[in-house]
């Protein structure tokens, strides 16, 4: 059995309406470029409620379906490709908060083989 390797975990915390250069959703250009960039995991998650450093509370409740909703992309991949990754897409983050941590990681591949 594989054992966990060192990995990094990047999260990109950012606003649903938020776009990049061209009018493309910043978080699917992020999603885009680490994917181009042959990084190993991304994920798009889409909040349902939310604050950051102004303290207003955006949430999905009926009346506020117009309101910005919290957007998180996640990237795993080694901590250095992670870290170059950042210099990257720093340019396209207008507001918003990115953290790193440093995550043990199990890749688990479909198995072809019979039992």
């Amino acid at each position: 059995m594989k054992d966990f390797e060192e990995a990094g975990l990047l999260r990109v915390y950012i606003g649903e309406r938020d776009s990049a250069h061209g009018g493309e959703p910043t978080h699917l250009r992020i999603l885009h470029m680490a994917r181009e960039l042959g990084l190993a995991g991304a994920t798009v998650l889409h909040g349902s409620q939310g604050y950051h450093h102004g303290g207003r509370l955006h949430d999905a409740g009926i009346l506020r379906l117009a309101e910005e909703l919290p957007v998180i992309v996640e990237v795993v991949d080694k901590e250095a490709r992670l870290l170059e990754f950042v210099g990257q897409i720093r340019p396209l983050i207008r507001s918003g908060c990115i953290t790193m941590q440093s995550v043990s990681w199990l890749e688990v591949k479909p198995n072809n083989s019979q039992s």
